[in-house]
């Protein structure tokens, strides 16, 4: 069951609301909705939120994102549609339930701090505490340890006047965690801030974001910090969502014009993920193989090196032509003593922290996933910089086919990156 369920969710302002639905949908548009004495907040929003993930909202100002965050708290009430948070539908509690939905099961976080100018920071950050009846010290203390998780630690008994943009944004983002709700929402939250504080702040969400696993809804208009932060990201227009999918899947197959207008100057290298230029795994090594065996493998692939692996495709290393050539020589049974431990990529690595080890590395870089250490696939220079070079709509697939046609023969077979003895230019053998 999903942490959060958004069906159909509509919000109209203006005074006889169900008439605007009406009107919605008779097909009226926006404009002739404003005519009507209608303002369009959302209209026919439906996701998922999964438990832990970071969704991004994102869009330009009057698309409905922020319209949409408070009907997550019920601060806006929804016109029609369900709003389910594990499993229950807000939209039908009454005043005692949303009162208690919101001091316990979600917390929020401004983009304009909302901090009291004469509370202590301590204080401020333990004000959730107090509206629910938490006992002073008791409070206190929670409040302190969320401090020190945002990095205030020494900072308890200053005033908020006393502290930066960013030492302010800290309290309130400690003033959220502090209530340990399940929820996160995060309304243009580090929007005021300069562009280096912002950055450091981003970083530290992420961080905390995977220590304490919390459920977090993020408010932007920003497509860099959009693709920096979130697992997944809906993009709104006009009210509607008009994308919800991965950074790297908007990127690659944007929905429509305007998404891909919207995404056509972005960095890709930031985005775009090893998976993306993967190549599959054809031939590999066993470490138990003995060198023959090998050596005919690599033989017959035109390879001058070799991933190894164990019969679980766990990845082991690499093996080169010259170190398998040695332990035939050597009569050797097996080549566990002779292959390289050489290291390995996450699957969800960006493009941009690996193409300077691709550059500098005269290998491909093999692919592994880090919960079963098995081999995925590897990434070369030639596939990395073709997804980079490609149009919207690329894939990895196609990475892969066009390193085939460079000339790396079975490029990703498993990590055993060898070209043909043909292909100097574009010599590449697996990490």
């Amino acid at each position: 069951m999903p942490k959060i369920k958004v069906e159909k969710l509509t919000k109209l302002y203006g005074e006889r609301p169900r008439q605007g639905l009406r009107l919605l949908d008779a097909g009226k548009t926006n404009q002739e909705m404003r005519d009507a004495g209608f303002a369009v907040g959302c209209i026919d929003v439906s996701f998922e939120v999964e438990e832990g993930e970071f969704l991004v909202v994102m869009g330009l100002s009057g698309s409905g994102k922020s319209t949409l965050i408070r009907c997550f708290n019920g601060l806006n009430s929804i016109t029609s549609g369900h709003l389910y948070v594990d499993g229950e539908d807000i939209t039908c509690f009454d005043r005692e339930q949303l009162l208690d939905y919101r001091r316990k099961k979600v917390s929020m976080v401004f983009q304009h701090f909302a901090l009291f100018p004469f509370r202590t920071v301590t204080d401020n950050a333990a004000y959730g505490l107090e509206v629910q009846g938490v006992k002073r010290a008791e409070r206190r203390e929670r409040a302190r340890r969320a401090l020190q998780l945002v990095g205030l630690s020494g900072w308890e008994d200053a005033y908020p006047g006393q502290l930066s943009g960013g030492m302010q944004q800290r309290v309130g983002l400690a003033r959220a965690l502090t209530v340990e709700s399940d929820i996160l929402l995060m309304d243009e939250a580090f929007s005021a801030l300069d562009p280096l504080i912002r950055r450091d702040m981003q970083r530290e969400l992420m961080q905390l974001q995977q220590k304490m696993k919390k459920t977090i809804i993020f408010i932007t208009h920003d497509l860099d910090e959009a693709l920096e932060l979130g697992n997944r990201i809906v993009l709104m227009k006009d009210g509607r969502v008009v994308q919800f999918d991965t950074p790297e899947a908007i990127l690659n197959n944007p929905a429509n014009a305007y998404v891909e207008r919207f995404v056509e100057h972005v960095d890709l290298s930031r985005v775009l993920t090893a998976k993306a230029a993967m190549v599959p795994a054809r031939v590999v090594a066993l470490d138990r193989d003995g060198p023959r065996t090998v050596l005919h493998k690599m033989n017959e692939a035109d390879f001058t090196s070799i991933a190894v692996v164990k019969r679980d495709f766990s990845y082991c290393g690499t093996i080169g032509l010259d170190a398998v050539e040695q332990a035939v020589k050597k009569r050797l049974p097996n080549i566990s003593e002779v292959y390289k431990k050489t290291p390995s990529i996450r699957p969800d690595a960006t493009l941009g922290d690996i193409l300077g080890g691709l550059t500098n590395w005269p290998f491909a870089e093999p692919v592994v996933d880090p919960s079963s250490g098995q081999l995925l696939g590897v990434v070369t220079r030639t596939s990395a910089l073709n997804v980079l070079s490609s149009s919207p709509s690329a894939s990895g697939g196609d990475a892969g086919d066009a390193a085939v046609d460079a000339g790396i023969e079975g490029a990703a077979t498993a990590g055993t990156l060898g070209v043909t003895p043909e292909s100097t230019e574009t010599r590449e053998v697996a990490a």
